[in-house]
């Protein structure tokens, strides 16, 4: 009932920057009433997926310590987008990012609230 259009991984060299975008949108004529949630997770191969950073409606960020003072996450209520910029990449930010959002959707009268996830976009960080 609700697509996540990722966009903006790639290859880059370690120090280097990246904008990762991630645009929500309502389906079989589900309309978003809310996003409670959304943000980033990441899995490298061999390890578990693990949380990047997510933002609430009210503008409330979480994000891991890892990527503290590198990653910034900011969210565009009026678009149901959130961007990540990526800043200070290093060989082990390497992985499949994958967006996340908490999602309230309307369609015949009926409120759905459930959590969705995106295909996932490669970052690749290595000289």
């Amino acid at each position: 009932q609700v697509q996540l259009v990722e966009s903006g991984g790639g290859l880059v060299q370690p120090g280097g920057s990246l904008r990762l975008s991630c645009a929500a949108s309502g389906t079989d004529g589900r309309s978003i009433t809310n996003i409670y949630a959304m943000g980033w997770y990441r899995q490298a191969p061999g390890k578990q997926r693990e949380l990047v950073a997510t933002i609430t409606d009210s503008g409330m960020t979480n994000a891991a310590d890892s990527v503290k003072g590198r990653f910034t996450l900011s969210r565009d209520n009026a678009k149901n987008t959130v961007y990540l910029e990526m800043n200070s990449l290093k060989p082990e930010d390497t992985a499949l990012y994958y967006c996340n959002a908490d999602v309230e959707t309307f369609l015949h009268m009926t409120f759905m609230k459930d959590i969705y996830w995106g295909q996932g976009t490669q970052v690749t960080v290595s000289s």
